[in-house]
């Protein structure tokens, strides 16, 4: 049997014997269990480690709350795993249960979201620690929902971001590249202060009902995340303004790959979850193995809307459940 050494720096907080190929336990952790983007992770994550001939666990919390997310976590550090792949719930609040992990001599690796600044191994920062970052680029994500947006509503108009909580890195990242991307290119598009949710489809939509009381004239929502675009559409639909208010969702779970269908949502940025979690094992797998990894490691988007959506090639960019 082949024996493998673990990337120097956690073998030094190890201090353990390199480990045989059938014997590497990864354990990834989302930030819920429940959610088709997740679901579709871990799918690629699997198939990373079957090609592998290696072990990858999932379990998570049920919600997306660092409070709910820290004793799952702790309760993985207790098992001793050697890599955990974890999808952050909070840039702070999951620092210091993280650094419990690496000081456990497990290797870290962040997936979906990150901790601190998501700028990792550059000795600056409390969360600077974890291996490497692999995700899609969610500022790009948010400037790409913005393009399609303008262009929907003709580059005039109001418009706002639908979001869960301050503090959810990826989220965070997308208000800020769709922002940032109508204040350099849409003057004539003016971004309405962002409502935020807490992951509540049902307060997305009543929020939209509160938005078009004091501007009528709002003419798009961009829903950050699944249930954002999901009670956005639904809050539009209820208004009587589907096809005047353009929704743009961010995810492609098969929830709002139907609302395209039928119209209810207009577009969804489909980020590739099978993708992340495939080479999340993979660079785990690496740095257990002695290789150098990357920091940061970037996946790709396909935008999915009412011209593309029956196309086969596009199925595969569906999150499953």
């Amino acid at each position: 049997m082949l024996r493998f050494a673990k990337v120097a720096a956690v073998a030094a907080l190890m201090g353990t014997p390199a480990l045989a190929q059938d014997d590497v336990n990864i354990t990834l952790v989302p930030g819920l269990t429940t959610d088709a983007f997740y679901i579709t992770m871990n799918k690629g994550a699997q198939a990373a480690a079957e090609a592998l001939g290696i072990t990858v666990e999932f379990q998570g919390a049920e919600e997306f709350d660092p409070v709910l997310q820290t004793p799952v976590l702790d309760a993985v550090i207790a098992r001793g795993p050697d890599a955990i792949l974890i999808a952050p719930t909070d840039t702070t609040q999951m620092i210091e249960p993280l650094r419990r992990a690496v000081e456990a001599g497990i290797a870290v690796i962040t997936v979906d979201t990150f901790i601190d600044d998501g700028m990792y191994q550059d000795g600056a920062g409390d969360g600077d620690f974890p291996l490497s970052y692999v995700a899609s680029d969610n500022i790009a994500g948010g400037r790409m929902a913005a393009r399609f947006m303008a262009d929907a509503v003709g580059s005039t108009g109001k418009v706002y971001v639908s979001n869960v909580r301050p503090g959810i890195s990826t989220t965070d990242q997308r208000e800020q590249g769709f922002k940032e991307e109508m204040a350099e290119n849409f003057p004539g598009i003016e971004v309405l202060d962002t409502q935020f949710n807490e992951n509540d489809a049902s307060l997305a939509a009543s929020q939209f009902q509160a938005v078009l009381a004091r501007h009528p004239d709002v003419s798009g929502v961009f829903g950050a995340n699944l249930f954002s675009a999901l009670g956005a559409g639904n809050g539009v639909e209820g208004a009587g303004k589907s096809g005047d208010v353009t929704v743009i969702a961010f995810d492609a779970p098969q929830s709002i790959v139907d609302n395209i269908s039928t119209g209810l949502v207009d577009a969804a940025i489909a980020q590739h979850p099978a993708e992340i979690g495939y080479f999340g094992v993979m660079a785990a797998y690496a740095a257990l193995t002695g290789q150098s990894i990357p920091v940061t490691i970037g996946t790709g988007f396909t935008v999915i809307d009412a011209d593309n959506v029956g196309d086969p090639d596009i199925a595969k960019f569906i999150y499953s459940e």
